[in-house]
């Protein structure tokens, strides 16, 4: 597969500084980041050393895509929260919102625990194949396409590139 460059290392340092002070302007009395794993785990590292709130940090797991190009529907959950909810302003930060399926789950699983407040924060929104009403608060970059690198992969590969590439088949 080819690989082509669609936002550049500089391009995601630029938009994680700007959602970092946006954030920190509107929850200035701190806030929960839930780190959505994997793809999310380098975005959400980057960003909570961009918001000078007080906040705490965990992480949740799900899987809708397994090995597949696209999402199968089916959310599992791998691994919850270690963090009590109740009454707590949570942002919820995610690699990629495509058809809004698991975000959907992920914000109803997080008012069932207990949050008083959900935020959302996405690296890319993909509204084009939007399937279910989700509302993303902040977001780095609106772009379509399979993208990998800077957390997101294809089969487990190419997290480890610090730039975003669109994968085109060959």
């Amino acid at each position: 597969m080819e690989k082509e460059l669609v936002i550049s290392r500089a391009e995601i340092a630029r938009r994680v500084d700007e959602l970092g002070r946006r954030i920190s302007e509107r929850s200035p009395d701190g806030l929960l980041v839930v780190g959505v794993l994997k793809g999310a785990f380098i975005f959400t590292g980057d960003l909570v050393r961009a918001i000078s709130t007080p906040l705490e940090v965990d992480f949740i797991r799900v899987a809708s895509y397994g090995s597949d190009r696209c999402s199968s529907g089916r959310i599992r959950l791998s691994k919850d929260l270690e963090t009590d909810l109740a009454g707590r302003e949570v942002l919820l930060v995610e690699d990629i919102v495509d058809t809004g399926t698991t975000l959907a789950w992920l914000l109803a699983h997080l008012h069932d625990r207990g949050a008083c407040s959900v935020k959302v924060c996405a690296l890319i929104d993909k509204r084009r194949r939007r399937r279910e009403k989700v509302s993303i608060d902040y977001y780095g970059f609106r772009r379509e396409g399979f993208l990998v690198g800077y957390g997101l992969d294809y089969n487990e590969r190419y997290r480890e590139l610090p730039d975003i590439f669109e994968l085109k088949a060959s």
